[in-house]
């Protein structure tokens, strides 16, 4: 399924190397006010090539809207996404298909479907999340408008360099430092780094670790921490359709991603 959603309903296209990657976005509400900046914003945070950490690939990531809004303002009919890819390298893979990658899902894909994108990971590329961050700045603005929800994401360790309260044994070791943090931290403090860290030293120490991984010709993997605020109660449904339920079907279909914790997570077990 490359849908999610049941009223405000997404659907991601596109391959890695394909001629564009976007989404359709259903049933959002009439009357909210969009133009593209409004989803720009958050597609040239996530875009590759920003620094020496991310992938090389040169990409703007310029979104048009194609459908859905007039004047400045949603419809209420299906809102079209669409961005261009680029930079497309497919003469890169040549031999992924003689040799799949390990840690990729080209012999997966090649033995459930017969067939698979000749060039990148295709629909499994992390290039298919274009669609959900444009859909998600839609998401959030109406959130924001209507509710006054607060939504920010930073980055909280890579490998084994992490931000004090992840390295705490149990929730009650959590230092006064981070509560705090969690109700005021900001996307813009979060912005101000390259590696999306909002303690300086640490990312610092991130951003070495990274260095270190490429030198190597390796990479390493990382956590991110988001904090929603000014929730409003009974957001989900029981029994499936729970709202962490939801939270951890949506994260853990991102590529790549293998864990999702909520409030006090894993380390809830160590609390006795």
């Amino acid at each position: 399924m490359s849908t999610f959603g049941t009223i405000f309903r997404v659907t991601t296209y596109g391959e890695s190397h394909g001629k564009s990657v976007g989404c359709i976005v259903d049933n959002c509400p009439p009357g909210l006010p969009l133009v593209e900046s409004d989803i720009q914003t958050q597609l040239s945070r996530r875009r590759p090539g920003q620094s020496d950490l991310t992938t090389p690939r040169d990409e703007k990531d310029l979104v048009t809207i194609q459908s859905g809004t007039e004047f400045g303002v949603t419809l209420g009919t299906p809102i079209g996404l669409s961005v261009p890819n680029k930079d497309q390298r497919p003469h890169d893979y040549s031999e992924t298909d003689l040799y799949p990658r390990p840690s990729h899902a080209d012999w997966t894909y090649l033995q459930k479907y017969g067939v698979k994108a000749s060039s990148g990971g295709g629909r499994s590329s992390a290039r298919e999340t274009i669609g959900r961050v444009a859909a998600g700045a839609i998401a959030e603005k109406y959130l924001k408008l209507a509710h006054g929800i607060e939504i920010v994401a930073f980055v909280s360790s890579v490998s084994n360099v992490a931000m004090p309260f992840i390295q705490a044994e149990d929730e009650s070791a959590f230092p006064q430092s981070f509560w705090d943090l969690l109700n005021v931290i900001t996307r813009e403090e979060v912005d101000k780094d390259i590696v999306r860290c909002p303690d300086q030293e640490i990312s610092e120490e991130m951003r070495k670790r990274i260095l270190e991984a490429k030198a190597a010709n390796d990479s390493v993997g990382g956590t991110i921490t988001c904090v929603i605020r000014n929730v409003p109660p009974g957001l989900g449904e029981p029994c499936f359709d729970k709202l962490e339920a939801k939270l951890a079907h949506a994260m853990l279909s991102i590529p790549a991603t293998k864990g999702f914790e909520i409030g006090s997570g894993f380390k809830g077990t160590t609390l006795f």
